[in-house]
């Protein structure tokens, strides 16, 4: 079992709520966007982990880099990942999101 776990955060710059996904190694996997209210926040949680493990829901990206979001069944996006190096890292990541975002813990930390 891992110890991956979603974090909600409060931003001090501009007082909206956030969460990350946090693999078992610690490492930021995957993030979101600005919530007004917690439950939004919240609700976006259940969202990643709802349609994480579809891969229709992540569309892969590459510019200078390589990323991915994740897509909710709307078209909405409710997450996305760091910048990778290689496609390679890339798809590893999504695979680190499928496996570890449905059964993830959340630590409010806000």
């Amino acid at each position: 079992m891992s110890n991956s776990k979603f974090e909600i955060f409060k931003s001090p710059a501009n007082s909206q709520y956030y969460f990350h996904l946090k693999a078992g190694n610690g490492k930021i996997t995957l993030s979101s966007e600005g919530y007004i209210a917690k439950q939004s926040c919240k609700d976006g949680i259940t969202s990643v982990k709802l349609n994480a493990p579809d891969e229709q829901r992540y569309e892969r990206r590459q510019n200078n880099s390589y990323t991915f979001v994740l897509k909710a069944r709307n078209g909405e996006v409710i997450g996305r990942s760091q910048s990778y190096a290689s496609a390679e890292s890339r798809d590893a990541g999504i695979d680190s999101v499928k496996e570890d975002a449905p059964g993830a813990d959340v630590d409010d930390l806000s």
